[in-house]
């Protein structure tokens, strides 16, 4: 079945495919600001989730959100953005969302946000394999 006329005209505007990158990293750009501007609390949320190097986790993961969300935008490297930022979130996640440790009510809102963590991950892979086959790469 072919698209409806309407459908592919939207898709095919340029402000579409901008709309939907900042839909996509809009989290991760914003959680890198606050961290990068609140140095304190980004160390003591990493401490949390990795209690032995927490300064370090703290920069790695400002590094991570910040170039891997304007690496989507960047023409022949959105792929490598997408990837920084789906490997993060798929750490993150086993890190903060270990549903299958957990028992009771905990472990049914813990497995809702692993498994969409798991979305926005199929999002960048998504995006990744789009974005070659716009620029000529092979599926």
């Amino acid at each position: 079945m072919t698209q409806p006329h309407a459908i592919v005209a939207i898709d095919s505007a340029p402000a579409m495919h901008l709309l939907a990158r900042l839909c996509l990293v809009a989290p991760f750009a914003v959680s890198g600001l606050v961290k990068l501007t609140d140095w304190p609390g980004a160390v003591a949320e990493a401490a949390g989730l990795v209690p032995a190097a927490p300064a370090l986790v703290a920069a790695l993961t400002i590094v991570v959100q910040l170039v891997g969300s304007g690496l989507v935008f960047l023409r022949g490297w959105s792929w490598l953005g997408a990837g920084m930022l789906a490997v993060f979130t798929g750490l993150a996640t086993l890190i903060g969302h270990a549903f299958w440790l957990l028992h009771g009510p905990e472990r049914a809102v813990q497995m809702a946000a692993f498994l969409e963590h798991a979305s926005i991950i199929g999002g960048f892979v998504l995006l990744a394999l789009v974005d070659g086959l716009r620029n000529g790469a092979r599926a």
